[in-house]
């Protein structure tokens, strides 16, 4: 059953620059999809389309069987920027207690801790944001998702700037994620981050879908989804 369903969408800028053309896919309920593409191929605006942070301009986009600007669609998402812009004058405590209000849930601070020590961040939970270092706040991103729990996950390059070992944990709590009957959306240019845990991948070039497939078939034909970007990217007319 579908989670996010993508259909026909396209945007451009000022009317002139084609972003996106009729980018259509879906992510199921249970499943990690990997979102690929390499600089300026309309990733992020595709994410800002989903959050309905820019006006959708054509084409359809649903979540949980809500259209997308509607606020109980929204409610069942959450997105993780590429940056790290948090509230610097709040603690992360206080941080995550406001994204728990922001989904009308109350946050579960002892689980919050508790990922802060495996991420490496004890004894800093009650510290300004402000304090923290880039790959602290990233992990402190991390974290909000994985306390929150939405249905849908969208996770924009936030995986960059974080340490080896707050990876592979990354990683087990996204295993975990699916398992739990929740969805990620990971966009990412760590491709074996994704071969490891992508059970689709879409591979977005000049707005266009060019790749919408398991990933493990896509590892079979290709030897590696990094394999498959490279070689398409070395052989299409761009």
């Amino acid at each position: 059953m579908s989670l996010l369903n993508v259909s026909d969408v396209s945007y451009s800028y000022d009317g002139i620059v084609n972003v996106l053309l009729d980018v259509t896919f879906t992510v199921e309920k249970g499943t990690i999809v990997g979102l690929v593409g390499p600089n300026g191929s309309g990733k992020s605006t595709l994410i800002k389309n989903i959050f309905d942070l820019v006006r959708l301009q054509s084409g359809s986009i649903w979540i949980g069987g809500q259209e997308h600007a509607r606020p109980e669609a929204k409610q069942l998402g959450m997105y993780l920027a590429s940056n790290d812009y948090l509230p610097e004058f709040l603690t992360a405590r206080e941080y995550i207690s406001m994204m728990g209000k922001l989904y009308g849930l109350d946050a579960d601070h002892d689980e919050a801790l508790a990922l802060f020590r495996k991420f490496a961040m004890e004894g800093r939970y009650d510290d300004l944001i402000e304090d923290y270092s880039h790959g602290m706040r990233k992990k402190t991103q991390l974290v909000s998702a994985l306390v929150i729990r939405p249905p849908l996950t969208v996770i924009d390059e936030t995986l960059n700037g974080i340490d080896l070992e707050a990876l592979h944990l990354a990683e087990k709590e996204f295993s975990r994620a699916r398992d739990e009957g929740r969805s990620i959306l990971l966009c990412t240019h760590d491709f074996a981050v994704l071969q490891r845990l992508a059970d689709r991948t879409v591979f977005l070039d000049l707005g266009h879908v060019v790749y919408d497939e398991l990933t493990n078939h896509l590892v079979e034909e290709h030897g590696s989804v990094a394999a498959m970007v490279f070689d398409y990217l070395e052989t299409a007319q761009r």
